[in-house]
C-alpha cells in the first residue's frame, strides 16, 4: 500500500513538473509570437508614417508654382451680370519642409485693399489635394478638396463656402489649370442661391513675373 502511495506521489509530482514545463513553453511561444507581431506592426506603422509625412513627386510639382505672379481677375456677382475686372499679385512659397504651398495674394476689391492667403497641400494617405483660404473680406475659412484631372492638366477642387446674405453654405467648384510653367488659370463656380444653377463667379489668369 505504501509503495502504491509513493508511486502515485512520484507520478503526480512528475506530471506537475511536466505540466509546468509545458505551460512555460506555451507561454514562451505566445510571448515570442506577440513580440514578433508587435515588432512587425511597429515597423509597418513606422513605414506608413514615413510615407505619409515625406514630400513626394506631387509636392515637387506644386513647388514649380513658387515665385511671384501677376493676376488678371474677372468676377461676376450673379448670373448674366456684367463682369468686374481688377488686377493683383500672388507670391508663392513652399513651407514646412516642402509640404505645403503658401500663396499670399494682394490687390483691390471694389476700391478696397484686398489680402488673401491660401495654403495648398497634398495628403499622401488620402491621395487628395487640400486647399484652405482666408482673406480680409470675411472672418471665416474656406476649405476645398481636390483631385488631379490628367485630361486637362488641372486640379479640380470641390467644397462649400458661406453666403453671408443667407448665412448658409453653398456648393463651389474650383478648377486650377496648369497651362505651362509660366501661366495658370483658376475658374471658380458657385450655385446661384438655394437650389440654383451653377454659374461662373471668378476667373483669374496668372502670369509669372
Amino acid at each position: 500500500m505504501m509503495e502504491h502511495f509513493t508511486i502515485f506521489r512520484i507520478f503526480s509530482y512528475t506530471k506537475m513538473i511536466f505540466m509546468n514545463k509545458l505551460t512555460f513553453a506555451l507561454l514562451t511561444v505566445a510571448l515570442l509570437s506577440f513580440s514578433i507581431a508587435a515588432r512587425a506592426q511597429s515597423d509597418n506603422d513606422m513605414k506608413a508614417m514615413m510615407a505619409y509625412s515625406t514630400p513626394g513627386d506631387i509636392h515637387k510639382m506644386m513647388a514649380k508654382s513658387v515665385g511671384t505672379w501677376t493676376c488678371a481677375i474677372t468676377m461676376w456677382m450673379a448670373p448674366n451680370t456684367p463682369p468686374m475686372n481688377s488686377t493683383g499679385e500672388m507670391k508663392n512659397e513652399m513651407i514646412l519642409g516642402g509640404r505645403y504651398l503658401k500663396g499670399t495674394n494682394t490687390g483691390n476689391f471694389m476700391g478696397q485693399p484686398f489680402e488673401g492667403i491660401s495654403t495648398t497641400g497634398y495628403d499622401n494617405a488620402k491621395k487628395v489635394f487640400l486647399n484652405n483660404w482666408i482673406d480680409n473680406m470675411g472672418t471665416g475659412m474656406t476649405t476645398l478638396t481636390g483631385t488631379w484631372d490628367a485630361a486637362t492638366n488641372s486640379i479640380i477642387f470641390t467644397g462649400s463656402m458661406l453666403d453671408p446674405a443667407s448665412s448658409k453654405d453653398i456648393p463651389v467648384r474650383e478648377v486650377l489649370k496648369f497651362v505651362d510653367d509660366n501661366h495658370q488659370t483658376m475658374e471658380m463656380y458657385a450655385n446661384a442661391g438655394a437650389g440654383g444653377q451653377e454659374f461662373k463667379t471668378m476667373e483669374i489668369k496668372f502670369t509669372r513675373k
